[in-house]
């Protein structure tokens, strides 16, 4: 068992941890991550599929395995937790995801001429992601967790999430742009130059913010447990094991969906490629208002509300389950039904479930046992990586089983929202479950300068 690692410091009303200005610069971080995330997931993703002509499984496939090497998560955030530095295992993992996604590209030359090397290595390339995503997203989530003030991590949790979006955003209009023409040298250069200028934005962005002492119940140094007896510790917490099942129901939910939406509106409303695009935009344009409304919901009503980010966890997963019972009945209507409202509404109410269960996860991360916060962000991040891997998967198989023996394609996309309307009701049943259990759930944007006392 590890003995050494920094001091901790017990908050206070003179502790008051990351400034406004330091959380939006560990947005960036995050917007650096997403950055070339997006790159391996959509752009890598249409060029095997279109240019280089191969099967959708095989991208797919791919972008799974990214999800399934997160599993280590746990690791990455007990290697953050005892070696006393996480800035320094963020940049490591960017590093590790720069690496992978020139690597990934870098197949495009591989494939035309030998389809089991570009593989071989597209699968070397994709680990690689996996482990940088896992290494750097759960020790910059631990490093918010620790080191922001209660009352500020909802809305903490909404700036980051929101500035990842802004940088999937931007660099999908940019490299865009820098691609065409396409050619695989160029892909394998603007790969490369997202990459590194992705690493560069996050060195300057996270350069001594972990000066800032670290917000914890702890009043002293403690030591670090092992990885096993650190594992232990959450795996032994009920409200733990509460939480790590709620973010894997949830996001379960979340992503099952991914796959069909635009076959959906495809097929029943019949919406051209185009057409189905900007629904999607209407969507994810409803995921952002929900953040932001979480974000300034947790600023401006936080200390008159101290249930307030319980009742957002509640509202989006019970309006995400409302909305998906509505393209239910979409799905028997169709196209007589206003589909750019309903999936509005449906990404609105998961970006509110979706930010707020952010919030009270680095709340509930701090409750644990010293330095044991990395740890607990690597199981939630496992759940939720093992989540997204099988949703699309869960929503696609789904699809053609309903298809196949109803032989009906309305039946068969109602019966797969039905299915992910249920996951967000079981959700909704664990957030209360979770709420009663323990009021960290319902402080998460309570200010500590008048909590009760302890």
């Amino acid at each position: 068992m590890q003995t050494t690692g920094p001091t901790l410091h017990r908050f206070s009303k003179t502790s008051t941890g990351l400034g406004w200005l330091d959380i939006v610069r560990l947005g960036l971080v995050q917007a650096a991550i997403g950055a070339i995330v997006v790159l391996t997931n959509s752009t890598l993703n249409r060029v095997m599929v279109v240019e280089l002509g191969l099967a959708a499984v095989v991208p797919g496939l791919l972008v799974g395995l990214h999800y399934a090497v997160q599993i280590t998560r746990p690791l990455w955030g007990h290697r953050s937790d005892a070696g006393g530095s996480r800035a320094s295992w963020i940049l490591i993992g960017l590093a590790i995801l720069a690496l992978g996604g020139v690597l990934a590209s870098a197949t495009t030359f591989l494939f035309p001429h030998s389809h089991l090397a570009g593989l071989a290595i597209a699968v070397v390339a994709y680990v690689l992601i996996g482990m940088g995503v896992g290494a750097s997203g759960t020790s910059l989530l631990a490093l918010i967790a620790t080191r922001t003030a209660p009352e500020r991590r909802a809305s903490a949790a909404t700036i980051t999430w929101m500035m990842m979006i802004f940088g999937i955003i931007v660099t999908s209009i940019v490299t865009g742009t820098l691609l065409d023409p396409y050619s695989p040298e160029r892909l394998v250069v603007v790969t490369a130059a997202t990459g590194a200028t992705a690493f560069l934005v996050a060195w300057l962005a996270i350069y001594r913010l972990e000066a800032r002492p670290e917000i914890t119940n702890e009043t002293a140094a403690a030591p670090k447990p092992g990885f096993s007896d650190s594992l232990k510790n959450v795996l032994r917490d009920r409200q733990a094991r509460l939480f790590t099942l709620f973010i894997f129901l949830s996001m379960l939910a979340y992503s099952t969906q991914d796959l069909i939406l635009e076959p959906f509106a495809g097929l029943l409303f019949g919406m051209s490629p185009g057409e189905s695009t900007r629904l999607s935009g209407s969507q994810h344009m409803g995921v952002f208002l929900g953040m932001a409304l979480v974000g300034g919901g947790g600023f401006l009503f936080g200390r008159r509300l101290p249930n307030l980010t319980r009742i957002f966890i509640i509202t989006g997963c019970f309006g995400s389950a409302l909305a998906l019972v509505a393209l239910c009945f979409a799905a028997t209507l169709a196209p007589r039904w206003p589909l750019q409202v309903n999936v509005f509404a449906l990404g609105f109410m998961n970006g509110v479930f979706a930010v707020a269960a952010i919030g009270a996860m680095m709340t509930l991360a701090t409750r644990g046992a010293s330095g044991n916060a990395g740890m607990r962000m690597g199981v939630w991040g496992a759940a939720q990586a093992i989540s997204f891997g099988i949703g699309g998967l869960l929503g696609s198989v789904a699809l053609d089983l309903g298809r196949r023996y109803t032989g009906a394609d309305e039946t068969a996309f109602a019966l797969v929202f039905g299915l992910e309307a249920l996951l967000f009701l079981m959700s909704t049943a664990v957030a209360f479950a979770l709420g009663r259990e323990s009021r960290d759930i319902a402080d998460a944007d309570y200010p500590a300068s008048i909590q009760p006392a302890e």
